[in-house]
């Protein structure tokens, strides 16, 4: 593998795992921001203060979890074929040496 091969696959390695953490924000952050909201209106519009919006937090806790659970599936059956060790690409350095 020669070197500007290496360097492509690294840059592509670091923003694959800057869009996976930008989708996880996502993932978190709408759920909350939309259930915590819509179970406040609830609550003032039926006076229940704080129930709805409690539950609302609580629903997108759960979303949240499951959202990133299949994100992180999707992401490991993906690099499943990758392998973590890279000892064959340093031997083969080593090697060029």
């Amino acid at each position: 593998m020669s070197d500007e091969q290496r360097e492509k696959s690294e840059a592509e390695a670091k923003w694959s795992a800057v869009r996976f953490a930008w989708e996880l924000g996502y993932t978190i952050a709408i759920p909350l921001v939309v259930l915590a909201i819509g179970g406040a209106l609830l609550d003032r519009w039926l006076g229940t203060k704080p129930w709805f919006l409690l539950g609302g937090v609580l629903l997108s806790m759960g979303i949240s979890t499951v959202g990133m659970y299949l994100k992180a599936i999707k992401v490991i059956s993906q690099n499943r074929g990758n392998p973590k060790d890279n000892s064959k690409t340093n031997q083969e350095d080593k090697k060029e040496k």
